[in-house]
């Protein structure tokens, strides 16, 4: 059942009917609050029935989710959210899906389900909590921890070439993948609408802050020095331009993708790209994906969207196809096909 099939909320609903009456246990200053607000914020937006939602965790920090969210939920075992993700949402279509997993429950243990529930289209949506390390476990490096940095698991520093999650969804065939600020709860429920609104596995990254173990994971991002510089919100439809002046862009060139400033070398406002995240083709969906500074701003915002049949879809059809074509339509059917023989 898709979004635009849904049955609504025939009565108004608030943010308040989502919360939870459980203690939020995350540490005072994490980033997690945010986007909790975030989610509790969207979830009247998206119109379903509060019975409609579901929301499934592996193990972590960011999957204690479900007792925080008064919705039905499941808080499962380590890497394990997307498989019994997939599993609900095959056998309930009438419920929106949403997955609560970190860096280290989807990208390490969990990381064969994760590429292959984006692989076949499920239906459901993906929140990546990604602050760059292993929290709940008291600061060991996870697969997004950047090379060279020194954590309880590597005094020496890390000598593990990290994930970039948008590259491992695009390179898994996704069909949506977007990037959110922990610290922009507002635009990061515009994007989880977006999630919403998409038939198909949808991927949002959370660039969280862990304020205990990994403090300042994504400093040069989020720094009041540095963020206008170093932030690109996409908008569809409309030039790539950042900057405090808002007089930087991107243009491609043989190489790729370069930073230019509009006025400059003759570079004006129409040379800058402009974003299609229902492109076909994604390769400048990749290259949006893989930017990271000091050389280039982070992406934010949905870089891709684009229709694919899903695998709840086609699961269904095969079902609705076997119904109508076989000769087996009942039980005893079942035992008196093949061969048989009495004793």
């Amino acid at each position: 059942m898709s979004y635009k099939s849904m049955e609504r909320s025939k009565e108004i609903l608030k943010k308040e009917d989502f919360a939870s009456d459980q203690m939020v246990k995350w540490c005072p200053g994490c980033g997690n609050h945010a986007i909790l607000a975030a989610v509790e914020n969207v979830f009247p937006q998206i119109g379903y029935k509060k019975e409609n939602f579901c929301v499934i965790s592996g193990i972590g920090c960011s999957s204690r989710f479900p007792y925080y969210m008064n919705t039905y939920g499941f808080h499962s075992i380590h890497g394990r959210a997307n498989p019994i993700a997939t599993g609900v949402r095959l056998f309930k279509d009438d419920l929106s899906v949403w997955v609560a997993t970190g860096d280290g429950d989807s990208l390490a243990i969990g990381g064969n389900h994760f590429i292959h529930v984006i692989r076949r289209n499920i239906d459901i949506n993906i929140m990546l909590f990604n602050n760059k390390i292993y929290g709940l476990t008291k600061g060991q490096y996870s697969p997004t921890t950047p090379m060279g940095q020194v954590t309880k698991s590597s005094p020496q520093g890390t000598i593990e070439h990290p994930f970039t999650v948008g590259e491992l969804v695009l390179g898994a065939q996704g069909t949506f993948f977007a990037r959110v600020l922990d610290m922009n709860p507002q635009f990061t429920a515009q994007v989880m609408l977006e999630a919403a609104k998409h038939d198909g596995t949808s991927v949002v990254e959370m660039l969280q802050n862990c304020v205990i173990f990994n403090d300042g994971a994504h400093k040069l991002i989020t720094d009041k020095e540095t963020r206008d510089d170093m932030q690109l919100y996409l908008k569809q439809g409309e030039p790539m331009i950042f900057g405090k002046n808002k007089d930087k862009g991107l243009i491609l060139t043989d190489g790729g993708l370069k930073v230019v400033t509009i006025g400059e070398d003759g570079i004006t406002r129409d040379d800058i790209l402009v974003h299609d995240m229902y492109a076909r083709n994604r390769g400048l969906h990749l290259m949006l994906a893989k930017m990271k500074p000091p050389h280039f701003p982070i992406a934010l915002g949905v870089i891709r969207s684009v229709e694919s049949e899903t695998y709840d879809q086609l699961l269904n059809k095969q079902v609705e196809d076997g119904k109508a074509n076989s000769k087996i339509q009942s039980v005893d059917d079942l035992l008196n096909s093949g061969d048989t023989w009495e004793i």
